[in-house]
């Protein structure tokens, strides 16, 4: 026999049957008999759609006077060494049948069922209100079972994400990303058969938990990777994923949602707990674990990378910016798209002349703002580079911050005078038109910037790389 909080499945020789709990959680209520068959009918419909073969039809159990008081789910016994769960412990080699399981899903959320009121769920208040409703479930067991201090870490967290993000959540909706899922993906669940994946025990008590964001649905069984040792299998099977559904979504949001079903699991185990299951209280630190680091590497930030001009922070932004999936928007770029020119043109100019003068720079700057708070609030990360010698164009710049949720983390590269000189002097082919006077010119017009965080660029890239990802963590 296998138990959870809800359920337990009896395995007799080939048949596997499967009996509700007469069990009131809130979320569900299987008390009353009536209940339980509906929802036997109902779990061998839904799990067809993934496992045809397995689901064999309700039986009904009769007491000895003959009358019916109970249902079980009847299913075909699946290989116990088969098991997804036993071949991550056995380390087994899995790629290829990661592979797979992230194109059957793609090509099970293509088929599957959309609507009105299945998108209703994944809006970005439907998505906060679960996870508020999980935080007052786990509150009863803060510092007994849980750390105090992760659980309102992780509340911070969850909150500060959504908050920022409604545009995003609603670009999920337009572009046809929510789906009656599976809602409940566990490497338990899962059978690695010759003719392919038999994926089990989908979430059938409540429609509304079904409907996911095809990420969301993907990520549960990511997540349970990861918990049980393999994150790297996680990491693949959401990279394919991504790929076979054509799937462009950002860092944050697959972090995001990696979270949110490792808080699902602290959830059940803190209701394990309570029924009397002593261990649960380890699994559920372990989930809050994996959910709070998630929801740290999923914090959306905004990142200015000023300095002089050679100072090195077109650089340091790219690399910041492909080391952790970051946009980039630079001024020069933008000063000269601005003005329908090719970012390659030069457009040398005196001092604060030119395309240099204070309308343009004004221009600028306004742009490179409103186009980042776009990106921050479609969840993405991202990486500014300018000068930034103005103290009110950073505030600016840190409302924006403030307005999206996102964290602002100022960078101030500096190198010695007279490595930025021989560097301006061997410089080709670059989009900035600044000279040597023009920097000297520019030292002696820079505001205080207090609050930001120096990073010395005068050795190699990775020095500077390494100096601003301690920063930014």
């Amino acid at each position: 026999m296998h138990e959870t909080h809800i359920g337990a499945v009896f395995l007799v020789g080939d048949y596997a049957y499967k009996l509700k709990k007469p069990v009131d959680f809130g979320f569900l209520d299987f008390t009353r008999r009536e209940v339980r068959e509906q929802v036997c009918h109902k779990e061998v419909a839904l799990n067809r759609r993934l496992a045809p073969d397995a689901y064999l039809g309700v039986a009904d159990v009769t007491g000895p006077d003959g009358e019916i008081c109970d249902h079980l789910v009847v299913m075909r016994r699946m290989p116990e060494e088969r098991r997804l769960s036993t071949l991550v412990r056995q380390g087994e080699p899995l790629d290829d049948v990661i592979r797979n399981l992230a194109r059957v899903m793609a090509r099970f959320h293509q088929r599957a069922e959309r609507g009105p009121a299945i998108s209703a769920q994944a809006t970005r208040d439907a998505v906060r209100e679960r996870w508020r409703a999980s935080f007052a479930q786990v509150r009863p067991f803060h510092g007994t079972v849980l750390d105090a201090d992760v659980a309102a870490e992780i509340e911070q967290h969850a909150e500060e994400f959504l908050a920022g993000r409604e545009a995003l959540f609603t670009h999920r909706i337009n572009t046809g990303r929510i789906v009656d899922g599976h809602g409940d993906l566990l490497a338990d669940d899962i059978f690695c058969l010759d003719h392919g994946p038999q994926i089990l025990d989908c979430l059938e008590f409540d429609d509304t938990l079904r409907a996911v964001d095809g990420l969301d649905d993907v990520a549960f069984l990511a997540m349970d990777l990861e918990r049980l040792g393999a994150p790297e299998l996680g990491e693949l099977l959401l990279d394919r994923y991504m790929e076979f559904s054509g799937d462009p979504a950002p860092a944050g949001l697959r972090h995001h949602y990696l979270a949110y079903r490792a808080f699902v699991r602290v959830k059940v185990a803190c209701l394990r707990y309570e029924q009397g299951e002593t261990s649960a209280a380890a699994l559920a630190r372990d989930y809050a674990r994996i959910a709070v680091r998630h929801l740290r590497l999923g914090e959306v930030k905004l990142i200015l990378v000023g300095g002089l001009p050679a100072s090195g922070k077109s650089t340091l932004a790219g690399a910041i910016a492909d080391r952790i999936g970051a946009t980039v928007l630079r001024s020069d770029r933008i000063r000269k798209e601005l003005a329908g020119m090719p970012a390659e043109q030069s457009a040398a100019a005196g001092y604060e002349q030119g395309l240099y003068d204070p309308a343009h720079t004004e221009r600028t700057y306004a742009e490179i703002q409103h186009r980042a708070g776009n990106l921050l609030e479609l969840g993405e990360t991202v990486v500014l580079d300018a000068s930034w010698r103005s103290a009110d164009r950073r505030a600016a710049a840190g409302e924006v911050g403030v307005r999206t949720h996102s964290r602002l983390i100022p960078l101030r590269c500096w190198a010695p005078e007279a490595t930025t000189a021989a560097r301006l002097a061997a410089r080709t082919g670059s989009i900035s038109d600044a000279t040597p006077v023009i920097a000297l010119r520019m030292a002696t017009d820079v505001h205080p910037w207090p609050d930001a965080h120096t990073v010395f660029t005068a050795g190699t890239e990775h020095d500077s790389l390494t100096q601003a990802l301690a920063y930014l963590q």
